[in-house]
């Protein structure tokens, strides 16, 4: 069965993984998924990944938005978003597929959307369930932020994960950081999301609906330090207490 998303642009951010985004591209076209326009951002990648990405543009025609070097990701999403002429943005890195029925739940989010004007994006995958969720309806539970809500994880309701939002998202939160890493890009976007009161709705199955795929051909192109990740106890615990306080110092000042 067809399913055809006219209001709705596939915005996908790509840098050296050609492969990976004829996979996504293709997992749509499998599903008989399409939307009222595909934007491609790239990020300076290499002649031969350019190459692959113009072929790619001949079979599934979509816009791509190109730079001459590496500016880094908040400059990737920025140029991708600006060329979306589509009333609602779906976003998602290169490296995600959808899993089989996406559509349904493509379609449960749109129509949440429209019926609560409110509501500025909808997160369609985590690497961890959000602390305080409300159930609404279809899988879906709105995301609740209060500054005083134990845990670091609270200030984590915006993320790059694949999810829908507004065309008209940077009126509201302004504009991604340019020239930093993207860790700390990210970041600052989910602080101007919780001090411009931005409201989002979450899949409680957040692992059902897309998959991220590195391969050993094209691996992640995000790196972090060993202290970021250990799960040694005591670095996890001194890190959770830091990052609360650091982030709701952010969030406050």
């Amino acid at each position: 069965m067809n399913s055809q998303f006219n209001t709705v642009t596939l915005l996908v951010t790509h840098y050296n993984r050609s492969q990976s985004l004829a996979r996504l591209l293709q997992a749509f076209q499998n599903q008989q998924i399409s939307f009222g326009e595909i934007v491609v951002s790239d990020d300076g990648s290499k002649p031969e990944h350019i190459a692959a990405l113009q072929s790619l543009q001949q079979q599934y025609n979509f816009k791509l938005v190109t730079t001459p070097v590496n500016k880094g990701l908040g400059n990737n999403i920025n140029k991708g978003q600006d060329a979306v002429s589509m009333p609602y943005t779906l976003y998602v890195q290169e490296d995600f597929d959808p899993k089989p029925g996406y559509a349904k739940h493509l379609q449960d989010a749109l129509s949440i959307m429209d019926e609560r004007a409110e509501i500025d994006m909808i997160r369609f995958y985590a690497y961890f369930k959000y602390p305080y969720l409300k159930p609404y309806r279809n899988g879906f539970s709105e995301m609740i932020f209060k500054i005083w809500y134990p845990g670091y994880r609270k200030f984590h309701c915006y993320s790059d994960h694949p999810h829908l939002r507004r065309t008209t998202f940077f009126q509201k939160f302004g504009r991604y950081a340019e020239g930093l890493k993207g860790d700390r890009t990210e970041f600052l976007m989910a602080i101007s999301f919780l001090k411009n009161k931005g409201k989002a709705m979450f899949y409680e199955d957040y692992k059902g609906l897309f998959d991220q795929v590195n391969s050993e051909d094209e691996p992640s192109t995000m790196t972090r330090s060993d202290m970021r990740q250990s799960n040694n106890p005591l670095i996890a615990f001194a890190r959770a207490i830091y990052r609360n306080v650091k982030h709701t110092w952010e969030v406050l000042f």
